[in-house]
């Protein structure tokens, strides 16, 4: 028996860093998560929130749909004149990036204290 998935399967926690909101992804980077997603870039844009650090460590999936709400984010990020970093991807999402040219906008990092070093040298 299999059931049709509409809940969100994955979890957003935000951490706020000297000049930089974190956004932890955990699970599932789909239509679903839209919410979810735009939800944790306002609050990582709450305190000192010019630069917001995307951390896929904990990225499971994410389809095409999820890579939109990428794009999206990143527009709405230039438009509020803030950077957008990425740490923790896998080798087949980086190529992903690399292929959609998203990491010719969004600086890509291996760790978080990579991506928040950069912050602190920026």
């Amino acid at each position: 028996m299999s059931a049709n998935v509409t809940e969100p399967n994955v979890q957003m926690t935000v951490r706020h860093e000297p000049g930089a909101g974190v956004i932890v992804i955990r699970g599932e980077v789909t239509g679903f998560a839209e919410e979810a997603l735009m939800s944790a870039y306002n609050a990582a844009s709450a305190a000192d929130g010019r630069v917001i650090i995307l951390d896929f460590t904990d990225l499971e999936y994410m389809n095409s749909t999820g890579i939109g709400l990428l794009v999206t984010l990143l527009i709405r990020t230039q438009r509020q004149q803030q950077r957008l970093l990425a740490c923790g991807l896998s080798e087949h999402y980086r190529q992903i990036f690399d292929l959609t040219r998203l990491n010719e906008a969004i600086g890509i990092y291996e760790s978080p204290a990579e991506a928040l070093a950069a912050v602190v040298t920026a």
